[in-house]
């Protein structure tokens, strides 16, 4: 018997990544857009509040900011559902922490990046780490994006300097560089960097560089459309429609977190 379609809410209908949302879900057959929803104040447009999205909803799809996501993690919690795919990015350690509380009651996809591409990119780099000494090896991480984006670096960004400490076993937050000004000295052994650019319209490119003397070796990645993300977020959707509460990113969508 096949399998009803997802009942999909957009959150942030209204924004840059919530429309390009609404198209996608409307095209997939195996999905039904049942509600769009944006901040309280905004009316009109075919959208409904945020209560009667949730009451109609098997999933939400979330690109807002960090503290809407929070909220409407808790709000989701709460009520026992709808289940969640979240891909704001900049939260603090307070909404990282909302969200992982939330995940107790009900299933959240939360990911920096929802590029079938870019995590792959992750996992080579965790590879990469893991090989190469980090006494003998620089990591720098180089991120571009639009100038309309809020938070640096990246979302993305750090799940790459999650992905090289990771490899190397240590705490990203002990040995992360997020800036470089001035007199700053030599570069200690196991630093990971991190260097931003904000232009225009670019809508993201993220590299990895392992240096070491007389040798470069960079991994890299560029978004050259923003339905690569959409397309990531309906098989998130997908895929958390009928899972357990928990906090759960791309790796686990992609069946890479238990290789």
């Amino acid at each position: 018997m096949a399998r009803p379609p997802v009942r999909i809410a957009i959150a942030g209908a209204l924004g840059r990544m919530g429309r390009q949302m609404v198209e996608a879900v409307q095209a997939d057959p195996r999905l039904a857009l049942v509600a769009r929803f944006h901040r309280p104040d905004s009316v009109g447009d075919g959208l409904v509040s945020r209560d009667d999205a949730l009451a109609m909803a098997d999933v939400v799809i979330d690109f807002t900011t960090p503290a809407a996501s929070a909220d409407l993690a808790r709000f989701c919690a709460n009520r026992g559902g709808p289940a969640l795919v979240v891909g704001s990015t900049g939260f603090d350690a307070a909404e990282l922490a909302d969200i992982a509380d939330a995940a107790k009651t009900i299933p959240i996809v939360r990911s920096g990046s929802f590029s079938l591409g870019l995590n792959m990119l992750v996992g080579l780099v965790e590879q990469a780490a893991r090989a190469l000494d980090a006494n003998d090896w620089d990591a720098e991480i180089f991120e571009a994006h639009h100038r309309h984006k809020v938070d640096a670096p990246s979302g993305t960004a750090l799940m790459l300097g999650q992905a090289v400490a990771g490899g190397r076993g240590v705490e990203l937050d002990a040995v992360a560089r997020r800036v470089r000004d001035g007199l700053i000295g030599a570069r200690p052994a196991g630093e990971i960097g991190f260097a931003v650019a904000r232009g225009g319209s670019i809508i993201g490119e993220h590299s990895v560089s392992f240096c070491t003397e007389g040798e470069l070796v960079t991994l890299s990645h560029a978004a050259g459309d923003r339905i690569m993300f959409a397309r990531g977020a309906i098989a998130a959707a997908l895929w958390v429609a009928d899972r357990s509460p928990g906090e759960y990113d791309m790796r686990d969508v992609l069946g890479f977190a238990a290789s």
